[in-house]
């Protein structure tokens, strides 16, 4: 039966750590701020929202809220960004995504200045990435090598295969993953034979946002099955893209949903805010 990696346990530790580095900046009198905006009340964005308060409230950093009407602007919203960007306070903004259809996304996160960019979804966040320089990196990828790290888990040649190519998970854990010195294979829906892909895995990361799609038969012995997915399945209870029951008695070690790479998310976002400083 497969190590459970526990994501709530790792991620208090990760927040104790910015609480206590948030109090020594605080001693400096240098404090830290996150500006969250929110467009729209869509009720997943509104629990979001309101977790990144709470964490920011733990933490001991101030965090200002920004809920913004349905019907707001693309100009008003990238006027209110711009303002934000000015302000010598504001250390991160961050724009909770979705954003309403008549909004585009990119031309929102291309407003933020980079060195506020705490989700690190800037194009210059994601080249600095890229070419190993300094910068924000995308909180649930983050999260992702922390949970490995933290775990015990060795990364260093290790045969990673990431099921997703998203910007926000597939694409940078891809790029942290050959950071770390794995070789890295990214599958989607388009890979021939994924199954086979994916058995070849030592360490298997899973964001394909198909809820208990992986069963065991994708899986090696041994591996360590990471779960990026979360869906609600038919009796309104959270669930991964992995089906945990059979891939649990086949992997090393796995993160259970909810409770794993969920709280690390938050964590990360803690962690870029309060790193913020000394970017800035």
């Amino acid at each position: 039966m497969a190590r459970i990696i526990d994501g709530k346990m790792i991620s208090t530790i990760i927040k104790d750590e910015c609480k206590e580095k948030a109090a020594a900046l605080k001693k400096q009198g240098r404090e830290v701020c996150l500006a969250v905006i929110q467009v729209g009340s869509d009720p997943a964005s509104s629990v979001y929202v309101n977790n990144k308060k709470k964490a920011c409230a733990y933490i001991g950093i101030n965090s200002l809220s920004y809920e913004l009407e349905e019907k707001t602007t693309q100009e008003e919203l990238i006027e209110l960004i711009a303002k934000l960007n000015e302000r010598k306070d504001v250390n991160g903004i961050l724009v909770q995504l979705p954003l309403p259809k008549h909004i585009d996304e990119n031309a929102v996160i291309k407003a933020i200045d980079p060195k506020k960019d705490v989700d690190g979804f800037h194009p210059q966040s994601v080249g600095a990435l890229c070419i190993g320089q300094p910068g924000f990196v995308s909180c649930t990828p983050a999260g992702i090598i922390e949970l490995l790290k933290r775990s015990d888990v060795d990364i260093c040649g290790k045969r990673c295969v990431i099921i997703g190519r998203s910007n926000i998970v597939g694409k940078p854990m891809a790029l942290l993953m050959l950071r770390e010195n794995a070789t890295v294979t990214i599958a989607h829906s388009k890979t021939d034979d994924l199954r086979e892909v994916c058995k070849r895995a030592d360490i298997l990361i899973v964001a394909m946002g198909k809820p208990k799609f992986i069963d065991a038969s994708y899986v090696k012995e041994g591996a360590v099955v990471i779960d990026v997915g979360i869906h609600r399945n038919e009796n309104n209870k959270l669930c991964g893209d992995v089906e945990f029951e059979s891939v649990s008695k086949q992997a090393s070690a796995i993160t259970p949903v909810p409770g794993g790479v969920g709280p690390m998310t938050i964590a990360m976002l803690m962690k870029n805010c309060v790193d913020s400083i000394e970017l800035q």
